[in-house]
């Protein structure tokens, strides 16, 4: 999936207004405009174009970094800033390679966002029509490098997104 769409689909799952997406960057460490959002947010064209087309498609292409900041963001909305405990080290990840999947960390960074449990993920993607069992979804929830971790695929992400579609919005 695109960073853009998946942009798109978390916008539209989490019912977020334009304002909101501006603060949630903002609060990831990254200023943007409204209107800037309005272009990250416009459906990109075929991505065989070159980039003089897609200039005149008026939309903002997002990279790992950004969505990274827009997810960072996120958490930091929904649940408030965390305090950084005396003598505890600074638990910052490296910033995802530009060529790097990030359906793992979507899922990862919602399911923080949004206080989710293994079993409401799993209900989330039932919903959407998905089986997993709990030990694959742990799978997909481990750090890369992990001797059980196993790479999200598209269709995971989807419809995890699709689910949560269903359920904040009916």
């Amino acid at each position: 999936m695109e960073n853009n769409d998946i942009l798109i689909r978390v916008r539209y799952a989490l019912d977020i207004k334009d304002n909101d997406m501006v603060k949630i960057f903002k609060l990831g460490g990254l200023e943007v405009s409204r209107d800037e959002v309005k272009k990250m947010l416009t459906k990109m064209g075929d991505s065989y174009k070159d980039e003089a087309v897609l200039e005149e498609d008026d939309s903002i292409k997002i990279n790992n970094s950004k969505l990274e900041s827009f997810l960072n963001g996120l958490i930091i909305f929904k649940r408030g800033p965390q305090e950084q405990k005396p003598g505890q080290p600074d638990q910052t990840q490296a910033p995802l390679k530009s060529n790097e999947p990030v359906n793992n960390i979507l899922i990862k960074k919602l399911k923080i966002a949004l206080a989710l449990t293994s079993e409401d993920m799993i209900d989330i993607l039932a919903m959407a029509g998905v089986t997993i069992t709990k030990g694959e979804l742990g799978a997909l929830l481990r750090k890369k490098g992990h001797k059980n971790y196993k790479e999200c695929g598209d269709k995971y992400a989807r419809n995890f997104l699709k689910g949560l579609a269903i359920k904040y919005r009916g």
